[in-house]
């Protein structure tokens, strides 16, 4: 295998590769990503087993077919280290466990492992496909990916519930104590409904590696994972086994509605939030007339207060929430005013940007 190659070429589609591969591997291979050089095409991949990114490679020139693993952060460290517009030489001795790169003066000796021990996801049969704008589909997932849990041991939770509708798609997610949802139109082939969870940190990385100046993205949806097209990479996924809750279930009947100027609000939250108890960072809501008061006291006796301008034409109401979920929620509506429906101090909320109905954020409420 040997293969030319500009830096500046090579250092995008490499962070996308490193990004999947965790740092500490039980299997060696897994921290290695797999070079391939051809006449016709050339690429990189990189895996975890759960998820796989694959980045086409724009070689200056293909001395000879082959392919190689290479340690991934270590061939990331040596080619970010490399001057800019420097042009690197990759290449693998016959019969030797090791590649060479060179660039310039510089000469690098690598370790590898044998390409055939690179594991690789199974090929998708029955898909259904669907596309849509990057920036459509990087928006939708930045509104509800902060619901998803961590590490709950109800594991269909860790994760984000992708519902295929006639001519739309939902993004939700939630981590029970909160849910975010997100819906957003795409060019559907297919008529089947249908709803899978992909993984957190798939989820993560698909956000990631969207361009929101970029064309449109394919969407593959087969029995076992999911796979994102960009055309700069493939991304596949493997869903997680399990069956979501009833979000529209869980969606408030509200008979009590205030707006507010959405930074405002944010700004006031950030403020009252610094002195919430750090355990269970509640904040105390006070809505009356044309005002609403937040308060969050801690147990060392510290408490804070401040005054939001509301629209508000129902009658008084004290309620409590967790000041973390309440900003996520109002910072992702993205727009300059925020519609609040609320009904009794044990229910929970439901939050819009006023006038964007696509995007709709749920909190249960707090006992204070």
């Amino acid at each position: 295998m040997k293969c030319t190659i500009k830096r500046e070429a090579l250092i995008k589609p490499l962070q996308q590769v490193c990004s999947v591969i965790e740092r500490r591997q039980t299997l060696p291979i897994l921290s290695n990503l797999l070079l391939r050089t051809g006449k016709e095409q050339s690429s990189m991949t990189g895996t975890d087993l759960e998820l796989e990114v694959v980045c086409p490679l724009n070689v200056e020139e293909v001395g000879e077919d082959g392919e190689v693993t290479l340690p991934a952060r270590k061939f990331l460290d040596i080619c970010k280290a490399l001057p800019e517009q420097a042009v690197i030489e990759l290449s693998q001795p016959k019969g030797k466990e090791q590649a060479i790169v060179k660039s310039g003066k510089s000469r690098f000796t690598l370790s590898v492992l044998p390409a055939s021990g690179f594991p690789s996801m199974e090929v998708m049969q029955k898909t259904q496909t669907f596309r849509l704008p990057q920036a459509q589909l990087k928006n939708a997932i930045t509104k509800t990916q902060f619901a998803m849990a961590q590490q709950d041991v109800r594991y269909y939770l860790n994760g984000m519930m992708l519902e295929l509708g006639t001519d739309e798609i939902n993004l939700v997610a939630t981590d029970g104590h909160r849910l975010a949802m997100c819906t957003t139109p795409a060019e559907i082939k297919e008529t089947e409904q249908r709803q899978v969870i992909i993984p957190r940190k798939g989820v993560i990385e698909i956000g990631r590696v969207l361009n929101e100046t970029g064309g449109d993205v394919e969407v593959r949806l087969g029995t076992n994972h999911i796979q994102f097209d960009t055309g700069e990479s493939l991304i596949t996924s493997k869903l997680i086994d399990g069956r979501f809750p009833d979000y529209r279930g869980v969606m408030p009947r509200c008979d009590k509605t205030l707006t507010a100027d959405t930074e405002q609000l944010r700004q006031a939250l950030v403020r009252t939030s610094v002195l919430a108890n750090e355990k269970y960072r509640s904040v105390r809501l006070q809505l009356s007339g044309g005002s609403m008061k937040l308060h969050t006291h801690n147990p060392e006796q510290e408490e804070a207060e401040e005054e939001v301008a509301i629209e508000y034409a129902g009658s008084d109401l004290e309620i409590g929430f967790n000041a973390t979920y309440l900003l996520d929620a109002i910072t992702a509506t993205g727009g300059e005013r925020v519609q609040i429906e609320v009904s009794d101090p044990n229910s929970s909320c439901l939050i819009q940007g006023v006038g964007k109905k696509n995007c709709k954020y749920v909190v249960m409420p707090m006992r204070l």
